[in-house]
């Protein structure tokens, strides 16, 4: 399937162009033991997508939507992302990917929004998460938040902890690619907030740690910048993964950029496979922009 359209958010591109590209991309995931999402936005402009009628688990996807709603909310307040928040034990829930608890299992500390950041967008850590949500008014202000931009096609209602304690609640925050891909291309379009808190989420995601064999896994010594973020999830009853998913931006040395989103939902694939598909989709559509941009005519 071919779509073309980012409602309200972007000019409908000149899809037919994009053919090729669309046709690599359904042979990468013929046969795939999962329903794949991608979505890429061409500087701005042009919008390819496969898939995006499906609802697919955001994991810790969210975490960049959060971080814009925290943006937005600290703005509002004329506070700097260098406010301290105190940090205790009980913040730090046991049984859960948590690097911050690893390092302070006892709490007692404190420690500025932007190192939670870190945690959160560089290493994925899920109690980070829950702390800064509790700080910015829970899921359904982020919610709002995201909705306000026009992402619509999304939806953010459990914390962490709640999808951690009911696995079912993993499917209740979902995104479609195009809405991912958006938000993101939004990001680096637009001023949504100061400068200060929009370079240093930015540098956040280019120095995420997380995903290596996903987006990333292609552009080693390519020249290129990338900013990206990575989500991940368990197993449901059926032995599926819930959901692997990596978005985010790239900047090629031409002076060319492109947003993209790949969301693997119940993959029966193992997770290395599926983590090396999304690494296959971002070289087949880092191979075609690249192409597509350094051509005579260009977008």
């Amino acid at each position: 399937m071919f779509v073309s359209l980012l409602c309200l958010l972007l000019p409908i591109g000149l899809h037919a162009r994009h053919s090729e590209l669309n046709t690599r991309l359904a042979q990468a995931i013929e046969g795939k033991k999962a329903e794949v999402g991608i979505a890429v936005i061409i500087d701005g402009k042009d919008t390819i997508a496969l898939n995006n009628e499906t609802r697919y688990p955001t994991m810790s996807v969210y975490k960049f939507h959060q971080a814009l709603a925290l943006a937005n909310y600290m703005e509002q307040r004329n506070l700097p992302f260098e406010t301290i928040l105190g940090i205790t034990q009980s913040d730090l829930k046991p049984d859960t990917y948590s690097p911050l608890r690893d390092q302070y299992p006892n709490g007692g500390i404190n420690m500025s929004v932007a190192e939670l950041l870190k945690y959160t967008l560089q290493q994925s850590d899920n109690n980070a998460c829950d702390i800064l949500f509790r700080y910015q008014g829970g899921t359904g202000a982020v919610n709002r938040y995201i909705h306000s931009l026009g992402i619509t096609d999304c939806l953010i209602s459990a914390t962490e902890e709640e999808m951690h304690q009911d696995l079912e609640r993993c499917y209740q925050n979902w995104t479609t690619p195009v809405a991912a891909a958006g938000l993101v291309d939004l990001f680096l379009r637009k001023p949504l907030f100061g400068a200060a808190y929009k370079d240093f989420i930015y540098q956040t995601m280019v120095e995420c740690q997380t995903g290596k064999d996903r987006l990333p896994a292609p552009l080693t010594d390519k020249g290129v910048i990338i900013g990206h973020k990575t989500g991940t999830g368990g197993l449901n009853a059926q032995g599926q993964l819930i959901g692997t998913n990596d978005i985010g931006f790239i900047l090629l040395p031409n002076g060319h950029r492109y947003s993209i989103a790949v969301l693997i939902k119940d993959s029966e694939e193992n997770p290395q496979a599926t983590s090396g598909l999304i690494g296959e989709i971002s070289r087949i559509v880092y191979e075609y922009v690249l192409k597509l941009t350094s051509a005579p005519t260009q977008l």
